[in-house]
């Protein structure tokens, strides 16, 4: 973490927010969800009058409920994703003012101290780089996991089957 300069804590601190939402989606959809829509389906599906104006109220209700649940966080995720590469280049640019800083005081000829300026300005690129990279997938997976979902939901709804 040192020789990757200060912007690697705030990295750090993005990388464990990126994975608390990540994690935090995956268990809705896979421990949370069905419960939830379970519940709301059954809701609208006990009710006799499904053709009224209230009715179909209470329908767009339900889905629009279901909807906001299944959208937590998920605005957050690509939002961080893009954020740690941003980090990284600022990272690169602190890296590199801390490379002309000792150019300027020692002069070129004393690589040893320029390196500690290059290892600052490659690794928080890096470590930006390899987060949102590594967070992608789980994303297009949210992402269209909650698209599919909606779908099926409003397909249960539309045709009153389970």
């Amino acid at each position: 973490m040192s020789r990757g300069g200060d912007v690697l804590w705030g990295i750090l601190l993005i990388t464990i927010m990126l994975w608390w939402c990540i994690v935090e989606r995956l268990w809705y959809f896979f421990n949370e969800y069905p419960k939830h829509r379970s519940e709301k389906v059954n809701r609208w599906l006990d009710r006799s009058d499904r053709a009224s104006w209230y009715a179909v109220c209470q329908k767009n209700q339900i889905v629009s409920e279901i909807e906001c649940l299944m959208m937590r966080n998920t605005k957050t995720i690509p939002t961080l994703i893009a954020l740690l590469p941003l980090l990284g280049l600022l990272g690169t640019v602190t890296g590199m003012i801390q490379v002309f800083d000792v150019m300027a005081s020692l002069g070129s000829g004393n690589p040893r101290a320029m390196a500690n300026g290059v290892s600052a300005a490659t690794i928080p690129t890096m470590a930006g780089m390899l987060v949102a990279i590594s967070a992608l997938p789980f994303w297009t997976f949210i992402d269209r996991r909650h698209k599919a979902e909606k779908i099926t939901l409003q397909q249960i709804i539309e045709s009153g089957e389970t």
